[in-house]
């Protein structure tokens, strides 16, 4: 009677290359070998280059899990956002700050898990996940005033860096807080002092949410150089072009006369152009216009193209992800808190 045949195996699987093979082509004990494909420590790197040739000969692709326990460590990091779905995709802020990120952590070998907040009742799904253990580490930004998100990390003790200045109470004094912001307040300064330069006198701002540091921060540069200004000359927005748009209605129907708008974001200056050449306001003619962010994306392709604020924003997440790698290479030894704020400085385009 014939014998069953033993089922196939996909191809290459019986060949796939062990730990035990790498440590037997380097002629190293196995423990040796493990430390090294699973990043450890304590090996003379004579040894630690004879592992790697071995590995690199054989193709070896060491075992995730094998690896976070000899490093404690998931190699992964998690990135969590405080807004909705919708704007988080239809944004080019967002799309340069997770870039940013995304290269960084990737160029150390760190997966990036990306967590968005839509509702109240996300906050309780997004800290289950950071108290699981499945991250090293997170990167939260896009915060609004009293966000529960950093006192979450905080007391499961996870490594956290934050995007923007924190704006809750007691977190000036905090040492333990790290964070990376743009010069905000300097930057509106000088949109406000570009206009100012055109001669422009009834100069207006749509600022954004101001349960954010970001937008009253832009609106203090704002209030600095016209310290007694008309508060009919101030419109809030929420950072999107629909937002702007509604803003600058508003702006119109209080103070038709207006001469000069500073956009807190591109995306509010395109919604507020659209809105100004609908009331039959020539640009920069009638009305000169100032945005914040140089989006190239938005600031190049509006008609006129866009005056406005340069921040990095693909550099702000390369340093967010930089600053919490740094964190997390020395936990025993951790390096005091070094917050940054970046430069910005003016564009200038033909909307001013």
């Amino acid at each position: 009677m014939a014998q069953p045949q033993p089922e196939a195996q996909p191809a290459g699987a019986l060949h796939r290359p062990t730990l035990e093979s790498v440590a037997e082509r380097a002629g190293v004990s196995r423990a040796t070998a493990s430390r090294v494909v699973n990043g450890g420590t304590g090996v003379r790197e004579a040894l630690r280059e004879k592992v790697q040739q071995a590995v690199d000969e054989l193709g070896y692709a060491p075992n995730l899990a094998a690896r976070t326990l000899v490093t404690r460590r998931n190699h992964a990091v998690a990135v969590v956002v405080a807004e909705p779905e919708s704007r988080l995709f239809s944004d080019p802020f967002f799309a340069q700050h997770l870039r940013g990120i995304s290269r960084e952590l990737s160029a150390a070998d760190n997966q990036m898990v990306l967590l968005l907040i839509e509702a109240q009742q996300d906050y309780e799904r997004v800290g289950r996940y950071l108290a699981g253990g499945h991250v090293d580490g997170a990167l939260l930004f896009s915060l609004h005033r009293s966000d529960p998100l950093p006192e979450m990390a905080r007391r499961v003790g996870l490594p956290t860096v934050i995007g923007g200045r924190p704006g809750w109470p007691g977190a000036e004094s905090d040492r333990e807080l790290v964070y990376v912001d743009s010069d905000n307040r300097g930057g509106a300064r000088t949109a406000v002092q570009h206009l100012r330069s055109l001669g422009r006198t009834r100069i207006a701002t749509i600022t954004g949410p101001l349960d954010q540091t970001s937008s009253t921060d832009r609106l203090d540069g704002y209030r600095d150089l016209i310290p007694d200004g008309d508060p009919a000359l101030i419109a809030e927005g929420d950072f999107t072009p629909d937002g702007g748009g509604r803003a600058m209605t508003e702006l119109l129907a209080r103070r038709p006369d207006l001469d000069a708008v500073f956009a807190a974001s591109d995306a509010m200056a395109s919604g507020a152009l659209r809105v100004l050449r609908a009331h039959g306001r020539r640009i920069p003619e009638d009305v000169a216009l100032v945005g914040f962010d140089d989006v190239e994306s938005i600031a190049a392709w509006t008609d006129p193209p866009l005056t406005t604020i340069r921040q990095d924003i693909e550099e702000m997440g390369r340093l967010m992800a930089r600053l919490l790698l740094r964190r997390l290479a020395t936990p025993a030894q951790p390096l005091a808190p070094t917050s940054v704020i970046t430069p910005t400085r003016l564009i200038r385009r033909e909307s001013a």
